[in-house]
């Protein structure tokens, strides 16, 4: 059985000071916003390059609360992709916005700056990139177009924790970055939890005093918030794991390498990437015959994803809470398309062998030889 994550080597590979630094916040009791919290700050922001981390109890809490730092009103349009998980879009209409969908760039699956640009109206406040499986968007382009027409830039980083390009880190080409890290991301907690990294020391003071109730000073209300806090355990634990971070990140590229060598001359799309700007929290091919050919792997026991089988436009919950173009060809071919195969920095290379082996007798093209 190959698994399509593998969570529990990763446990058995850093159990000890995990649970060393779990036990000691457990016996602390001191379980809301305890020193782990601000010492993970401290690093979290220190690893991205920005000066402030404000960590908070998920994904879609950061971007919430970076969306209302970033002044967003009812009626006010923020700019995202369909090619993505609901919990962007869904960010945009917790904080009263109209959620306005372009599609995505065909190479990359991320957004397409000329269809970013060619959407921006007198309405518009903020831009959503979102960095799919964990590849940076195309940030030169969007935050350049972004400047001339007064748009504020929030990075959707939930899957691209320490993807880089030209020495500049997932979240910090923008005002503001939003990170997820559910269980399953490359930097996940053991349970929920979530940050905002920025350099404006005034939006990190406000997205604090968001994140608990609006407060300054107990009892002390001076804004509308809510209880958003990133709990003391998970702030332990993923101090622990940041460490470890970089070491898994080049493992998964090193995966995605052997992957991209075996499958070049299967005739399928494989994801493409320069050196890194991708951290492959996600490793999707473009399959025909998806569901056929995932039974295949499935029956070889080799576990797989969908990233993601329905875009936002089209889910019955948000179809009518979109606007856009209507139509998003790119978006629905790949959502038609996209295979994920296992990728986690403990895979070993007899698997990744196995998991190219099937895929090839599954597409029914000439068997690669793989060592």
């Amino acid at each position: 059985m190959i698994p399509f994550l593998d969570l529990k080597a990763q446990y058995q590979s850093i159990q000890e000071p995990l649970e060393k630094a779990v036990l000691a916040a457990l016996r602390s009791c001191d379980y809301v916003l305890g020193e782990p919290v601000g010492r993970f700050e401290a690093s979290f922001a220190e690893y991205c390059g920005s000066l402030e981390a404000i960590s908070v109890s998920s994904g879609t809490s950061a971007l919430h609360l970076a969306l209302l730092a970033a002044g967003v009103q009812p009626g006010d349009e923020v700019i995202t992709v369909p090619m993505t998980f609901v919990a962007s879009v869904a960010a945009i209409l917790y904080a009263g916005g109209q959620p306005i969908l372009v599609d995505v760039d065909p190479s990359t699956f991320t957004m397409d700056p000329k269809a970013f640009e060619a959407a921006i109206t007198s309405r518009t406040r903020v831009v959503l990139p979102v960095h799919l499986h964990g590849r940076l968007a195309n940030m030169g382009e969007i935050c350049e177009i972004a400047s001339r027409h007064g748009v504020t830039v929030i990075e959707d980083a939930a899957q691209a924790h320490g993807a880089e390009r030209n020495g500049r880190k997932a979240g910090t080409f923008g005002t503001m970055g939003c990170f997820s890290f559910y269980p399953g991301k490359n930097l996940g907690a053991c349970g929920e939890g979530g940050a905002i990294v920025t350099d404006d020391p005034e939006l990190a003071a406000k997205l604090r005093c968001l994140r608990d109730w609006g407060q300054q000073g107990k009892y002390n209300h001076v804004l509308q918030g809510f209880n958003y806090r990133l709990d003391t355990v998970q702030a332990a634990a993923l101090e622990v794991k940041l460490r470890y971070l970089d070491g898994w990140t080049q493992a998964r590229r090193q995966i995605a390498s052997s992957y991209d060598t075996y499958m070049s001359d299967m005739g399928i799309a494989l994801p493409s990437s320069e050196e890194r700007d991708h951290v492959y929290h996600v490793y999707a091919v473009q399959v025909p015959e998806r569901e056929r050919v995932r039974a295949t792997l499935s029956e070889a026991g080799i576990s797989t994803g969908i990233h993601y089988p329905c875009p936002v436009h089209r889910q019955p919950a948000y179809a009518k809470a979109v606007a856009g173009q209507g139509s998003f060809p790119v978006s629905e071919r790949l959502a038609e398309n996209f295979l994920s195969l296992p990728i986690f920095p403990e895979m070993t290379s007899q698997q990744v062998a196995t998991v190219v082996d099937v895929l090839g007798k599954a597409l029914k093209v000439r068997r690669v030889k793989v060592a």
